[in-house]
């Protein structure tokens, strides 16, 4: 993280994303077979959300076909390097910032697998913190279009029949969890089984006990000066699991997988979810009368501390042996047009990436867009990590830790080693 990491997430996606990630299951689009010249592959991990831009694009292009596919940043990040490597990857293909995962832009520039999107009018246009990581070695490889954050999602009318209010501080989370288990509606919907989303609620937790007391954490991680297992991100692996103590979420998260922990937040079997921004738009078509608002996740007891996780969602790179090089650009600008760039944003739930497109943020995004705007957000953590192994080895931990097969202190343990190793 997606998110993606989520990268944030973000986060970040997010996504993460995380880490910016979606459910499994794969579906063909609409269009012919072959890679003629008037037809573009492409693979997306933007479930729901892409297939209204792929229409869009097909509607702005006669006699063009997009045949595409969706799978979850988990399939996905095991599928795309094998692909590429072996000359079978589509034309267009998700790609997230930084360097955090198997499927990020730093890990897939370096073997040369991307196109170069520098000479591209809007790459120029992209703020300098988004530029950064949609950048290796100066050039820009991965058409970045929204900003995610993670956060805790909350169904509104859930909340209302359960006479709750979203906490702020730290003590008050903690006593909301109670008082939504007593109620027979656990807080948070958690679906670890899915080994990418485990990292998320960590990845809120971490952005205020982490690098509110310390914003330059990450230089300090890249110069030596410091550790994941000598900082504070023991103190938040250790809320994290006080949330699951407290009883914060359902029962078995690890036998929950991320669609499953959709159908309880949409459905209000549980309060909320604490994910990145996108899941907004999934909770909506399964509960399409629902309400949803991402706010922060406390990790202190003073409000004015609390930092959210938010960054640079997953985009999308060119395939540098695309069989249909001209029209993957053209969808690339596409999706980078104020036209693209807002259907995928308002489907996502997120916030564009440029100005001026003329895009209205959805209601559920006035807190997250209030905290971007008053510099109260960190990049995903991933993104600044020097090799995908760090979050891979994350992501397993955590789940084992779950499970009782492993501790906090092996996992940051085993995370400075993995980080110490370079990229």
């Amino acid at each position: 993280m997606r998110r993606h990491t989520v990268t944030a997430l973000v986060a970040t996606t997010t996504a993460a994303a995380l880490l910016a990630a979606c459910s499994g299951g794969t579906k063909a689009g609409s269009g012919g077979s072959g890679g003629g010249s008037r037809t573009l592959t492409l693979a997306s991990i933007d479930q729901g959300s892409v297939e209204d831009v792929v229409k869009a694009f097909e509607k702005a292009n006669p006699g063009v076909k997009v045949r595409y596919t969706t799978s979850g940043a988990d399939q996905y990040q095991q599928q795309i390097r094998t692909q590429l490597s072996s000359g079978t990857a589509p034309d267009v293909m998700s790609v997230w910032p930084g360097n955090g995962n198997p499927g990020a832009t730093y890990v897939l520039a370096e073997p040369g697998y991307l196109r170069d999107l520098s000479d591209q009018p809007w790459a120029a246009e992209l703020p300098a913190a988004i530029k950064s990581v949609a950048q290796y070695e100066g050039k820009t490889y991965t058409a970045v279009f929204g900003q995610n954050g993670i956060g805790a999602v909350y169904n509104e009318q859930a909340l209302a029949k359960a006479g709750l209010t979203p906490p702020d501080t730290w003590t008050d989370l903690l006593a909301f969890c109670r008082a939504a288990k007593a109620k027979g509606t656990p807080a948070f919907a958690l679906g670890n089984q899915d080994n990418w989303v485990t990292q998320l609620v960590l990845y809120a937790l971490v952005a205020t006990t982490v690098y509110g007391p310390d914003r330059d954490f990450d230089e300090k991680m890249q110069a030596g000066q410091a550790t994941f297992a000598k900082s504070p991100w023991t103190t938040a692996l250790d809320k994290y699991l006080t949330m699951e103590k407290t009883g914060c979420f359902q029962k078995n998260p690890l036998g929950t997988n991320y669609e499953a922990s959709q159908q309880l937040a949409a459905t209000g079997r549980t309060l909320g979810i604490v994910q990145g921004n996108w899941v907004i738009a999934l909770l909506k078509q399964k509960n399409p009368q629902g309400t949803f608002t991402l706010k922060a996740l406390p990790a202190t007891d003073d409000p004015a501390q609390t930092l959210v996780p938010a960054a640079a969602g997953a985009g999308y790179g060119i395939n540098a042996k695309a069989k249909n090089p001209e029209l993957a650009l053209k969808f690339v600008n596409f999706v980078m047009s104020p036209e693209g760039m807002n259907l995928f944003v308002k489907k996502q739930g997120g916030l564009p990436t440029l100005p001026d497109t003329g895009y209205r943020a959805d209601p559920s995004l006035t807190e997250l867009s209030t905290f971007i705007t008053t510099d109260r957000t960190v990049p995903f953590m991933d993104q600044r990590w020097p090799n995908a192994k760090v979050q891979q080895t994350m992501l397993s931990g955590l789940q084992e830790i779950f499970s009782g097969q492993s501790t906090p202190e092996k996992l940051l343990k085993e995370m400075d080693t993995d980080y110490k190793a370079g990229s």
